[in-house]
């Protein structure tokens, strides 16, 4: 970064106005759960969690996790044999280096990891099918929650997992960690205080919608309880190794790919939730409308409508919609004044005055998933919201699915983001606010 684009703001004061003061950007209320909620801690009690769904997106998280001052990563749980091992592997390894003896269990079902009354707090990381289950179930067993993004797959599960999580008094961050990254921080900081004057659009580049599964028929590998993976999937989804992706104990061999099942319509919702659950989480954040949503989702393709359009209440525009040829996945802000771009790898705008000042070679992504986990595990320890509560897991889900509901009705939805219906009847599109389950499941 040249020196004419950097401002006042120094790199120091930059990084001090992050992780902790974050939450204070924008419409963010701290909720403060009590002395009396569960699981209270005192900054150097040991902190005890268990990890549900042991794949890749969670192999990455227990490497966070396990440095952390006062923890002791004591369970994990997952429905392949090989994935339990690796954990298992991976926790004593660590430990042993460490000079330190903690007992650490595996399991296959989720329950018997929630029953353990010494686990304080639960990382899941498991397919988005399973996310709204399973962390009600462990609002219900007491246990505070990091919960990987988008937080469930229906409106209606989110809707459930809210009220669980304020009536069992629980701390529940959403793994949206880019809301930790200063480079994001930053750039909310400049829309929220009104740099770029009024806000006219908003690019958000995720991706498009999920497509039918078309995977071919493969045989389950020993040791994949394949029945649990479905869990409450009605869908007849047969199993395909890109599902799952295996891996080997011996030789060490993590997963070459990420699970598939995000990229179908029967198992996911494509990269509409996968990225839209970062990006238009930060769109969101910028303009103002945390725990509120869109008011009218318009699909691409419809009419003279090129990309999914949700318009706001405060009259903002944000489109699914590139903002260079690189098709970056990231936001750009546009107002009367000025721009801003910015993504995990690319900070741009209008005016030196936008930028933070940093050193030569200081990366601008200082903060991300290392401070959003610190972050989860202060607001554990203090009984106080995250910087990514419930209600903004959910608000920014929401966003989601309604694109991929607009998506596959092909037409415009009117939605009340306060009372979370749609604005006017619409039975088609009310169907799609929730999935039936297999017999035996209930939300």
């Amino acid at each position: 970064m040249t020196e004419k684009k950097k401002s006042s703001l120094s790199r120091r004061k930059f990084m001090g106005t992050g992780l902790l003061t974050a939450a204070s950007l924008g419409v963010l209320p701290q909720v403060s759960l009590g002395k009396e909620a569960a699981n209270t801690k005192e900054a150097n009690e040991t902190l005890r969690l268990g990890f549900i769904g042991l794949g890749r997106q969670n192999n990455g998280l227990l490497g966070s996790f396990i440095t952390l001052p006062n923890i002791e990563v004591v369970a994990g749980c997952d429905v392949y044999d090989d994935k339990r091992q690796r954990f298992l592997n991976r926790t004593k390894d660590y430990y042993k280096g460490k000079g330190k003896t903690v007992e650490v269990e595996v399991y296959e079902n989720y329950h018997d990891l929630l029953a353990r009354k010494d686990v304080d707090a639960v990382v899941i990381a498991s397919p988005d099918h399973w996310h709204a289950l399973m962390a009600i179930d462990a609002c219900k067993a007491g246990k505070d929650i990091y919960l990987e993004k988008p937080l469930t797959f229906t409106i209606k599960e989110g809707q459930e997992l809210v009220k669980a999580v304020r009536s069992n008094s629980i701390v529940l961050a959403t793994g949206s960690m880019q809301r930790s990254y200063d480079n994001f921080q930053h750039a909310v900081r400049m829309v929220q205080k009104g740099r770029l004057g009024a806000i006219k659009k908003v690019y958000a580049c995720v991706g498009g919608p999920p497509k039918p599964y078309d995977l071919p028929k493969e045989d389950i590998p020993a040791g994949l309880n394949w029945d649990m993976w479905l869990g409450p999937l009605a869908a007849d989804v047969h199993f395909n190794n890109d599902l799952n992706p295996p891996i080997s104990i011996n030789p060490p061999e993590n997963e070459k790919v990420w699970g598939a099942w995000r990229w179908y319509k029967e198992t996911g919702g494509g990269l509409t939730t996968d990225w839209g659950a970062h990006m238009f989480d930060i769109a969101q954040w910028a303009i103002g409308m945390d725990r509120n949503g869109p008011v009218e989702i318009i699909p691409a393709g419809y009419k003279n409508t090129k990309h999914l359009t949700f318009i706001y209440p405060n009259g903002v525009t944000v489109t699914e919609e590139p903002f260079d040829k690189k098709e970056t996945r990231g936001c750009k802000f546009v107002g009367k004044d000025g721009w801003i771009e910015v993504s995990r790898s690319h900070y741009e705008a209008s005016d030196p005055s936008l930028y933070p000042l940093i050193g030569e070679g200081e990366d601008l992504r200082g903060g991300g998933g290392t401070a959003h986990h610190i972050d989860f595990i202060e607001s554990v320890r203090r009984r106080k919201d995250p910087i990514a509560p419930v209600e903004i897991g959910h608000s920014t889900c929401t966003t989601c699915n309604l694109g991929n509901i607009a998506y596959d009705l092909g037409r415009p939805l009117k939605w009340d983001p306060v009372n979370e219906k749609f604005a006017n009847s619409d039975p088609e599109a009310e169907k799609q606010l929730h999935r039936t389950y297999r017999p035996g499941y209930r939300l």
